[in-house]
C-alpha cells in the first residue's frame, strides 16, 4: 500500500507575526506562489521547502536556513540574505537583482540562468556552485569563495580582490572583472582575466562579446 506523502512543513516559523501568518496561509494552499514581499522571515527554518515562483521582493531572510530549498523563478529583488544558508538550493532562473548575499552560503547551489545585478555577495561561499548562463552585473565578490564553481557563458562583470578564492573555478564567461588591491583598482579583460584566475588555481576562458568580434577580411 502506497503511503501518502507528508506535506512539507518548516522546521520553525519566522519570529515576525505577519511573516508567520503569511507563511501559514500559503501552507494551507500551496497552489499559488508564496507572497512574502517585504516580510521579515528571520528565525524561520525553511530548508527543503519549494518556493518556486515566490514573490520575496525586499524580504528579510538574514541568517535563514534555506538548505536544499527551491526558488525556481522566484523574485528576490532587493532581498536581504546576509548569512543565509542556501547550500544545494535550486536557484534556477531566480532573480536576485539588488539583493544582499553578504556572507551567504551557496555551496553546491544551482544558479543556472539566475539574474544578479548590483548585488553585494562579498564574503559569500559559492564552492561548487553552478553559475551557468547567469547574468552577474556589478556583483561584489570581494572575499568570496568560488572554489570549484562552474561558469558557462555568464556575464561576469564582477569585483574581486586578493581574498577572493578561485581555485578550481572553471568554465567560460564574459568580462570585464574589476580587481581591487592595495595598489588600487584595475579593470581586467580577456587574457588578463584568464591569467589572474590561472595564477590562483582556476581555469576560465573569457569569451569575446559578439558585438566586438572582428569580421574576417
Amino acid at each position: 500500500m502506497t503511503e501518502t506523502p507528508v506535506p512539507w512543513r518548516p522546521a520553525s516559523f519566522p519570529a515576525d507575526a505577519a511573516a508567520a501568518a503569511q507563511l501559514r496561509e500559503w501552507l494551507d494552499d500551496t497552489s499559488y506562489a508564496l507572497h512574502g514581499v517585504g516580510h521579515d522571515f528571520r528565525g524561520a527554518g525553511l530548508s527543503d521547502g519549494d518556493f518556486s515562483g515566490a514573490w520575496l521582493i525586499d524580504a528579510v531572510l538574514t541568517g535563514v536556513e534555506l538548505e536544499s530549498a527551491s526558488f525556481y523563478r522566484a523574485d528576490l529583488t532587493g532581498a536581504d540574505l546576509t548569512g543565509a544558508n542556501l547550500v544545494d538550493a535550486d536557484l534556477v532562473r531566480a532573480k536576485f537583482d539588488r539583493a544582499v548575499l553578504r556572507s551567504a552560503r551557496l555551496d553546491g547551489a544551482d544558479m543556472v540562468k539566475a539574474s544578479l545585478h548590483d548585488v553585494d555577495a562579498s564574503g559569500a561561499s559559492l564552492r561548487g556552485t553552478r553559475i551557468m548562463g547567469a547574468s552577474l552585473y556589478a556583483v561584489d565578490l570581494r572575499g568570496a569563495d568560488l572554489t570549484d564553481a562552474v561558469l558557462f557563458q555568464n556575464t561576469f562583470k564582477v569585483t574581486v580582490d586578493d581574498t577572493t578564492l578561485v581555485r578550481g573555478l572553471t568554465g567560460t564567461a564574459f568580462g570585464p572583472v574589476t580587481v581591487v588591491s592595495g595598489e588600487g583598482t584595475r579593470k581586467l579583460t580577456g587574457p588578463d582575466i584568464e591569467a589572474w584566475i590561472a595564477e590562483r588555481g582556476g581555469q576560465v576562458r573569457v569569451l569575446e562579446p559578439h558585438n566586438t568580434r572582428r569580421t574576417p577580411a
